[in-house]
């Protein structure tokens, strides 16, 4: 196993305090990076219910797939008038390019007075990347249960995840580098390090504190795409976190089969949301993870969960 860095260590710099508005190049790189998932997310419509996009920068080798996953649920609310999404379920076909623009055709399978459902798929030169199942509702805003606020510090007091590839062990620098270089555009705070920066296995759960860097508008249909794109953030991190066997990435590959995202109040994403997640069980290669998202009040904004595929590299 690798080690533990479980409180912040002095000397975090712009890694450690707070970020926005503060003009730190990893805030303008943040801002930077923003700008490119937005500019993924202008969808120019090709025909009747296809839109085609381009894609936000290379950072895994391939698509993230949560911009796939933001791109899906905003092309389906393009073509629903009246009600908000509250449920796409997607499967990840295959990887996609970022250099190759992706079209998004949308299916009308119903329109009904308060519940719609759509079906898309996003492809790249003619293959699909991503299929999916969203569903729409007029929902009205009682009843509903009550909020519980969140225990344990305030999002600022916690680390940002570039402190922790900051801090990661020398065998991971020149990766952990690349958090710092082209960071998500996402401010992460976190207690803890990822697996993927030095991080120890550990059971239980894991939260992190989530936020876009700058105000985006009052557009619900943007920031239930930018809150799903987020959603797909360190999942496979939290299968190897608590994974039976000594495993890390020098040793297994890990990745992403399927997304579901539940909706269940409005989100407004460029405000502090906690995302705590836990993996309700490993079998073989396969393991299931979900995942809470609350605002800071403690209303439940969305549900999360995924199957992931960890599977042993060939000698």
């Amino acid at each position: 196993m690798t080690r533990s860095h479980d409180a912040p260590t002095p000397g975090g710099g712009e890694f450690t305090g707070p970020l926005r508005g503060t003009g730190l190049p990893l805030e303008k790189s943040i801002l930077a990076a923003l700008d490119d998932v937005e500019r993924a997310l202008q969808l120019e419509p090709v025909g009747d219910g296809t839109f085609r996009a381009a894609s936000e920068p290379d950072r895994f080798g391939h698509i993230f797939g949560g911009q796939l996953l933001g791109q899906a649920v905003l092309a389906a609310s393009r073509t629903v008038e009246g009600q908000q999404p509250n449920s796409l379920h997607a499967y990840f076909v295959r990887s996609g390019q970022t250099e190759v623009p992706v079209d998004i055709v949308v299916e009308r399978t119903r329109d009904g007075r308060s519940l719609s459902t759509r079906h898309v798929e996003v492809r790249q030169d003619g293959a699909a990347v991503l299929t999916a199942v969203a569903s729409f509702h007029t929902n009205p805003e009682a009843p509903q249960t009550p909020a519980v606020r969140p225990a344990g510090p305030p999002p600022e007091e916690l680390p940002l995840l570039q402190h922790w590839a900051q801090q990661a062990p020398p065998e991971l620098q020149t990766f952990a580098q690349t958090w710092i270089d082209v960071p998500p555009p996402l401010e992460l705070r976190m207690a803890e390090a990822p697996t993927f920066l030095g991080g120890a296995q550990a059971a239980g759960t894991r939260g992190h504190w989530m936020r876009l860097p700058r105000d985006i508008g009052d557009n619900p249909a943007l920031h239930h795409a930018l809150l799903t794109y987020a959603s797909d953030y360190l999942f496979v991190d939290m299968a190897f976190r608590v994974h039976p066997d000594a495993v890390n990435y020098a040793t297994a590959a890990g990745l992403s089969l399927d997304h579901a995202i539940w909706l269940h109040r409005p989100a407004q994403f460029d405000q502090w949301h906690l995302y705590v997640q836990e993996a309700v069980t490993i079998f073989g290669h396969r393991a299931l993870v979900r995942g809470t998202i609350v605002d800071t009040a403690g209303a439940v904004v969305a549900s999360t969960a995924q199957e992931v595929l960890i599977r042993p590299l060939r000698p």
